[in-house]
C-alpha cells in the first residue's frame, strides 16, 4: 500500500454527445439560480397521478444513455406484470455534459456538467452552479405532494456504474428525503456494480482483507470526496450546519441500502472501470470494491445494519439487465410489490 499507484484519473473513453436526449424537460429551482433536466417517463407526473403507488428513479451511468436506461426500466418492471407497472412511475433523469448541448441544439437553459462530474454530485457548470444531487432533491419535493401523487408509498433511487455511485453518495448526504419522510413515504436506495464507495475514515481494504490506515504519499486524493469525506462538495458546504463526519455516517446506517453486485464483475481491466488512484486504494475490481465495503461498514458498526445488505447475482458482469432482472434486482427495485 506504500507504492505510489497510478494517475488520479477515472475518465474511460466515453467522452462524445450522447446520441439521444429525453424530450421532456424538468425545472430545477435553488436558490442558486435554475435550470432544466431532460427526463424520460412512462407517464406526465406533472399532473395528478392517483393509482401510482411506486416511485423508481434510475440514474445511468457515465455514458449519460438515459435512453437506454429508461428502456431497461419499462423492460424490468414488466417482468412483474401488467398491474406492478401501472402503479410503478418511472423517471430516469439525464445529466449531460456541455458537449450534448451543442450537439444537440438544446436550450442554454438546459443544466450541464463536465463528463463525469455529476457522479459525485458536483456543481453544473452551467446555467447556475447546481449539484446532481440539487436534482435529486427536487424530484423527490415533487414525490412528496400528496395532490400529485395521493397514494405513493415508496420511492425508490437506484442507479447501475456510475449511477450506482450517485446513489450511494446520495444516501450519505441527502438533503432530499425530508419531504418523503415528513409525508410518511418509504425512500429505498438501490447501489449497483459502482466502480467505488465514499469512506468515513482514511482506512482502505489490504491484501489480507484487513482495514488499514492508507498512507496518502502513495495517493494524496484517496481520502477527498467523492472517495472519502475530505473536500466535501458545495451541495454540503451551503448547508446551514456544520457538517459532522459521524452524523453523515450514523444516518446513512440508517436508510435503507441495496448493494447489488455482479459476481462476474470482476475485471480490473473493465473500460469503464474508475481506475485513478484513489479507487485502487478500495480494490483491484467492481466485484472486490463492493464487498470489502460491505466487511468496512459491518466492522464499523458491530450490532448491525438492519436496513443495509448486499447480494452477489452468480454468473453476472457488467450488465444493468442481470442485475436488476435477477430475483435480487427486482426486490429491490419493487420488492413488496
Amino acid at each position: 500500500m506504500s507504492q505510489p499507484l497510478i494517475a488520479d484519473d477515472e475518465r474511460a473513453p466515453n467522452e462524445r454527445p450522447v446520441s439521444a436526449v429525453a424530450r421532456r424537460f424538468f425545472d430545477v429551482s435553488t436558490p442558486d439560480g435554475s435550470g432544466l433536466v431532460p427526463v424520460f417517463a412512462n407517464g406526465d407526473w406533472s399532473t395528478p397521478n392517483p393509482g401510482i403507488e411506486r416511485a423508481v428513479i434510475l440514474i445511468h451511468g457515465r455514458l449519460r444513455n438515459a435512453d437506454t436506461y429508461f428502456d431497461l426500466a419499462e423492460r424490468v418492471c414488466a417482468l412483474a406484470g401488467d398491474d406492478v407497472a401501472a402503479r410503478t412511475l418511472l423517471i430516469v433523469p439525464q445529466f449531460l455534459a456541455t458537449a450534448d448541448l451543442d450537439a444537440h441544439d438544446l436550450p442554454p437553459s438546459t443544466l450541464h456538467w463536465d463528463w463525469v462530474s455529476w457522479m459525485g454530485g458536483e456543481n453544473a457548470e452551467g446555467p447556475a452552479p447546481i449539484s446532481s444531487f440539487s436534482v435529486l432533491d427536487a424530484i423527490l419535493r415533487t414525490l412528496a405532494s400528496r395532490e400529485q401523487f395521493a397514494s405513493l408509498r415508496e420511492v425508490v433511487i437506484a442507479g447501475h456504474s456510475g449511477g450506482g455511485q450517485v446513489v450511494q453518495r446520495y444516501a450519505v448526504v441527502t438533503q432530499g428525503e425530508a419531504a418523503l419522510v415528513g409525508r410518511g413515504l418509504a425512500l429505498r436506495y438501490v447501489v449497483a456494480n459502482p466502480s467505488s464507495y465514499v469512506y468515513f475514515d482514511a482506512r482502505r481494504p489490504t491484501k489480507s482483507g484487513e482495514f488499514a490506515a492508507f498512507d496518502a504519499k502513495a495517493c494524496p486524493s484517496f481520502n477527498r470526496w467523492k472517495y472519502g469525506l475530505e473536500d466535501l462538495p458545495a451541495y454540503l458546504r451551503n448547508t446551514a450546519t456544520e457538517i459532522d463526519a459521524a452524523e453523515l455516517e450514523a444516518a446513512y446506517t440508517r436508510r435503507h441500502v441495496t448493494v447489488l453486485l455482479g459476481g462476474a464483475d470482476c475485471d480490473p481491466r473493465h473500460p469503464a472501470l474508475d481506475v485513478s488512484c484513489a479507487a485502487q486504494t478500495q480494490g483491484p475490481n467492481r466485484l472486490a470494491r463492493g464487498l470489502a465495503y460491505q466487511r468496512y461498514m459491518a466492522q464499523r458498526h458491530p450490532a448491525g445494519l438492519a436496513a443495509h445488505s448486499t447480494h452477489v447475482i452468480d454468473g453476472v458482469g457488467h450488465d444493468a439487465r442481470g442485475i436488476f432482472a435477477s430475483e435480487a434486482g427486482l426486490a429491490a427495485l419493487l420488492g413488496g410489490s
